[in-house]
């Protein structure tokens, strides 16, 4: 999406409330995660949350689509509530003294569904300041990966639960899906990067005139 083209955010509309909400609801989640020993109900009601905060990121999009009201203001929260859920969720479960119930994550999944964003973040930028137009266009390698991880998360929370009907399922479930979220991320990297290559190819700004004539007598 070009955030120039989109509709002025005068309100603040229901799909931007459902994304806010799934904003603030990151707090209640992270607490309930780092107090999973003293609170034996921690890990489930982090699964609850989690699984509201998953279907609320489906729902605001299709209210956003169905109803027109594509905003700014919506184009910029959305994916900023599902960067901040992955991140804190990835990192924190695979932190040895956190886990979820005993499972934890390879920190090198945490390594690549972070280095993703952040690359996304930054190519974003660096489309901004070549282009002069804000871009967030989701491509369908990243809608892939953010997925896959919110399945992979949704699984970690849950392993504890499936170990006891099967400990093997449990804990080769939660590292195949690693490796698949890993697997997806680098896809996504690859998807994003070809397409700020393109923005920047089809609108890129030449450098102004003075600024090249100051470099040259610089140089001289």
């Amino acid at each position: 999406m070009d955030l120039d083209n989109a509709k002025p955010n005068k309100a603040l509309n229901w799909p931007n409330r459902i994304s806010l909400a799934r904003l603030l609801l990151v707090g209640p989640f992270i607490v309930l995660l780092l107090n999973q020993q003293p609170w034996p109900w921690a890990r489930q009601a982090a699964l609850g949350i989690f699984v509201v905060m998953a279907v609320s990121d489906f729902v605001d999009g299709l209210l956003a689509r169905r109803t027109g009201a594509i905003t700014r203001l919506g184009a910029i929260l959305d994916p900023l509530a599902d960067k901040v859920l992955m991140t804190f969720s990835v990192v924190l479960l695979s932190v040895g003294s956190v886990g979820a119930g005993g499972y934890h994550l390879p920190n090198w999944v945490a390594v690549a569904v972070v280095g993703k964003d952040l690359w996304v973040v930054a190519g974003t930028l660096v489309v901004y300041l070549v282009t002069d137009h804000l871009r967030i266009r989701p491509t369908a390698a990243g809608k892939l990966a953010t997925l896959g991880q919110l399945l992979l998360v949704g699984y970690t929370l849950l392993a504890a639960d499936v170990a006891k009907f099967s400990p093997r399922a449990a804990s080769c479930g939660v590292l195949a899906g690693s490796w698949a979220v890993a697997a997806l991320s680098v896809l996504a990297i690859i998807s994003y990067t070809r397409l700020g290559l393109a923005f920047v190819s089809a609108e890129g700004k030449p450098l102004d005139t003075n600024t090249r004539a100051g470099k040259a007598s610089n140089r001289v």
